[in-house]
């Protein structure tokens, strides 16, 4: 009996020996140190992002997802984020030294996130956003666990820019929104060539045009209606958050190609001002997008001419051919 017993008890020990192999193989890091996913029973509903002076969450209500319980969010942010927190996985760990290099040294502080199903914390680590690697990021479970540079399997891309405090980027990339009903007026400037400004102003479904002298005649009333429905949505491609203040300057000292001013029935103004976007260190003109910008923001943002030359009408375009 007591061989028997003897040999269960190095049997229970010999299967412990081998759970804790296995369980240190497939987690090498530790579990507490390298466990970045969020693995909800059903969905994520919750994300809560801060550094030392900024808080922005993303909450689930019903089947919309709100920025600080108000603002309406972007889709396509919300469903790549959802995607990068649920199939987080690392790519290596970082050593001290690199760590202090890319990270200490340079003063990186980092972002912090919290994930939540309801009530209850998923997880919960930071991020340190960085260019030293194409992830754009190193992140930690906390201050004093093991640095990692993370990735998502199958997207070898900047996750890290994702990890933002900026209202801007998970707010919907618009800048027009307007039905032709709500347009009390709009004002075409195209500042290379004056002779093709226009001015459309509306009153109680009727309209008129003019040019920058006067009004004209002979205008076709359909081909207006058509231009103020291309206002239904009028989308950019992204901010240019990276833009520093020089480089703001030098855009804004240059003279715009196109001023689009937009006046609501309601009495609300939009100015949208386009400029000539230079890529490359050679000066090379971009053939497919702008810079643009409006009032109600000192950041820029990217257009594509794809999206905006439906409103780069001629006055002519507004005549029988």
């Amino acid at each position: 009996m007591r061989k028997i017993a003897i040999g269960g008890v190095l049997l229970l020990v010999a299967t412990i020996v081998t759970l804790f192999v296995i369980l240190k193989v497939r987690s090498p890091f530790g579990k507490n140190n390298s466990s970045f996913a969020s693995e909800p029973k059903s969905e994520i509903t919750k994300i809560e992002l801060s550094d030392k002076e900024r808080n922005l969450y993303l909450e689930k209500e019903g089947d919309e997802w709100l920025i600080n319980g108000k603002l309406e969010t972007r889709k396509s942010s919300l469903f790549f984020m959802e995607k990068v927190l649920k199939e987080i996985k690392i790519k290596s760990p970082v050593s001290t030294e690199l760590f202090d290099k890319e990270i200490t040294e340079k003063g990186i502080l980092p972002v912090r996130v919290k994930v939540y199903e309801k009530r209850r914390l998923l997880n919960t680590f930071l991020v340190y956003k960085t260019r030293s690697n194409i992830y754009g990021n190193i992140m930690m479970k906390n201050e004093s666990a093991k640095p990692f540079i993370v990735y998502v399997p199958g997207y070898d891309d900047d996750i890290g820019s994702g990890f933002t405090l900026s209202k801007l980027f998970w707010q919907p990339y618009t800048v027009f929104s307007l039905l032709p009903s709500e347009i009390f007026s709009v004002k075409f400037e195209n500042l290379s060539d004056t002779t093709s400004s226009f001015l459309i102003v509306g009153k109680h479904h009727q309209y008129t045009l003019s040019g920058t002298t006067g009004g004209v005649a002979g205008w076709d009333s359909t081909l207006v209606t058509r231009y103020l429905s291309y206002f239904i949505r009028v989308p950019f491609e992204r901010w240019a958050l990276e833009l520093g203040d020089k480089e703001k300057s030098n855009i804004e000292s240059e003279q715009p190609l196109y001023r689009i001013s937009v006046v609501t029935t309601e009495g609300l103004k939009t100015d949208l001002i386009l400029w000539e976007r230079i890529t490359g260190k050679n000066g090379a003109k971009d053939s497919d997008r702008l810079w643009g910008k409006t009032q109600n923001s000192e950041e820029f943002f990217i257009m594509r001419y794809f999206d905006i030359d439906p409103l780069i009408k001629k006055r002519s375009y507004f005549f029988p051919k």
